[in-house]
């Protein structure tokens, strides 16, 4: 199999593509990223590309499945441009919709998009485990959710006009582990949390890059939840690995992190803050039905690796 990934050079590709140089059917991997990469394999082959660049399409000439982790994710690098939105939605989106038609030009038979749980949205009528049929209601402001929602909005219409192209959307909980975001890691790590008993969920790296290979081997179509069991509030996860907690009411952590989003991407765009007011929590049980995922790390064990690693 010939692969195209997006995104090459981000946190989760870092585990994917050795990943799946692991395999032996993996023929060649052709990794486009507006950054450098370096995989000690002679069957990676790096695109230094924007996303948006018709060359980027090209890539697609020599391939029978498109993996897009590409996606702008707490600023991605983008400094004081991270607040432009016309100029994340044109990565995020635009950027996406290229792709996705060049792969049908090219006659790739699979796509696999990596989108979120934060497509549902933290509402307070949320049940206490959303499936994959939950309807998409990303939470407003939110900008990474809106923009993944926008692109399955736009794998709707796709699917419907390639037929002959399996499309895979796999929807994972925070990622946390070695390469994730270092804000995501460092949550679960400090002993503040919101005032709030919301249930939540996260998922290791590699558990991720795990369900990406068996959707490619599997030749699985469809939505897909991706999560450590079990759901835990923020005060019991931390709870976990650390005797001293310290509620901060919603109002004002809303308010300081709103006001440090303007000052530096380290802690993330406000909505992430809005999204611990109610539960979000993934049923994963298609997952492991259809692909055979079952997720190495529970969220204790999860939580028990970032507390025993200071690289973490």
């Amino acid at each position: 199999m010939r692969l195209v990934v997006s995104g090459s050079a981000g946190r989760l590709a870092r585990v994917l593509v050795p990943r799946l140089l692991a395999e032996p059917g993996i023929e060649r991997i052709h990794g486009i990223d507006h950054r450098a990469a370096d995989y000690a394999d002679p069957r990676y082959v790096h695109h230094r590309l924007d996303v948006r660049d018709p060359a980027a399409a090209e890539v697609c000439a020599d391939a029978d499945a498109l993996v897009h982790l590409a996606f702008v994710l707490m600023g991605g690098g983008l400094g004081r441009r991270r607040h432009n939105r016309e100029t994340i939605r044109a990565v995020n989106i635009e950027g996406s919709r290229q792709l996705f038609e060049a792969a049908a030009q090219h006659g790739l038979g699979r796509i696999v998009f990596i989108s979120s749980a934060a497509v549902y949205g933290a509402w307070p009528d949320n049940s206490p485990l959303l499936d994959e049929n939950t309807p998409l209601r990303a939470m407003p402001g939110f900008a990474y959710a809106e923009d993944k929602v926008a692109v399955e909005r736009l794998l709707d219409g796709f699917e419907a006009a390639h037929p002959n192209v399996a499309v895979t959307r796999l929807r994972p909980h925070a990622i946390i582990g070695p390469h994730a975001h270092p804000f995501l890691n460092r949550v679960l790590r400090q002993p503040f949390y919101p005032a709030s008993r919301a249930l939540t969920q996260c998922v290791w790296e590699d558990d991720v890059a795990e369900a990406i290979a068996l959707t490619l081997s599997h030749h699985a179509a469809g939505a897909y939840n991706l999560a450590a069991q079990p759901a835990l509030s923020l005060r019991d996860m931390l709870g976990h690995t650390r005797r001293v907690r310290l509620p901060l009411p919603l109002g004002p952590a809303t308010v300081v992190h709103r006001l440090l989003w303007w000052l530096t991407p380290a802690v993330g765009e406000p909505g992430w803050v809005q999204g611990t007011r109610h539960s979000l929590a993934l049923d994963t049980r298609r997952a492991e039905r259809e692909l055979g995922w079952h997720p190495r790390h529970n969220v204790y064990a999860c939580l028990d690796r970032l507390a025993g690693s200071r690289n973490v």
